[in-house]
């Protein structure tokens, strides 16, 4: 049976896990190769995999993959996107803020056969919010809650002056609708980007995101309403070793890649 290749692209906490999994083997899929931004840290933890798949650049990546796994950033997706659909290769993106708006990157992946995938990452529930889009929606709402240090660094954060250290007890820090969420939390808020996608979008999709001293997980809680009644999620992520991001985005990175090949496939 003839396997897809798949290239990846960020060698961060998701990453590395991504190349990982696909090492060890998923079906119909095999690891053609992968970039980043530290070439002598990526060829290091590529030396580590059995297959010792070769670090790429960009344009060699693109062409000797069927599939390009975005794990890097929103700035680095503004690249990646127009080549790799251009070539009519499938992307996965899971920096999928900077989808928002992009009706350029479908337009320009429908005219090569190219197909852009966003999976779950570090939220539940997204089947549910897709079935609930065909009938009417009145409402989507998202509560973000992080350790202070999951902030740092965030545009917003710099702008407001917001000082993460001093604070002492649970802090709203931002509240407004998704679409500005999302560039003012550009590492942060991906999954609220995917909600909003799946859903009503990104002006309508509204959010909370607090900052709360001595939490050791990062909690979602979606709300939405609706013709077929109410949905409420909550989930709560471990962090990986990047306090950003989340185990379970990378595990439903791995799920989706396994999704690919199955026979049976369960879910929306």
């Amino acid at each position: 049976m003839k396997t897809r290749g798949v290239g990846i692209i960020g060698l961060g906490a998701i990453g590395r896990q991504l190349c990982r999994a696909l090492d060890s083997g998923i079906p119909g899929l095999h690891l053609v190769g992968a970039l980043a931004r530290d070439r002598a840290k990526a060829e290091a933890f590529l030396g580590t995999l059995a297959g010792k798949p070769p670090f790429l650049s960009l344009d060699d990546l693109i062409a000797s993959s069927d599939m390009l796994i975005e794990a890097s950033t929103q700035a680095h997706l503004q690249e990646i996107a127009p080549k790799a659909l251009g070539a009519g290769k499938d992307v996965v993106v899971l920096s999928c803020g900077a989808l928002l708006g992009r009706t350029d990157w479908i337009a320009l992946a429908e005219s090569t056969g190219a197909r852009i995938h966003v999976p779950s990452a570090a939220i539940a529930g997204l089947d549910g919010v897709k079935g609930a889009r065909v009938g009417v929606v009145q409402s989507v709402t998202m509560e973000t809650r992080k350790p202070p240090r999951g902030l740092a660094g965030a545009p917003w954060i710099e702008q407001q002056k917001i000082d993460l250290d001093a604070l002492t007890s649970e802090t709203l820090v931002f509240e407004g609708p998704a679409v500005e969420a999302c560039r003012a939390f550009p590492a942060n808020v991906n999954v609220l980007a995917a909600l909003s996608l799946a859903g009503i979008g990104p002006e309508r999709t509204t959010t909370r995101v607090y900052a709360v001293p001595g939490l050791t997980m990062n909690r979602h809680r979606i709300q939405v309403v609706g013709e077929f009644g109410r949905l409420t999620i909550e989930v709560e992520n471990v962090p990986s070793e990047n306090p950003r991001t989340g185990k379970l985005s990378y595990f439903s990175t791995i799920a989706f890649l396994r999704d690919l090949g199955a026979t049976l496939r369960i879910g929306t």
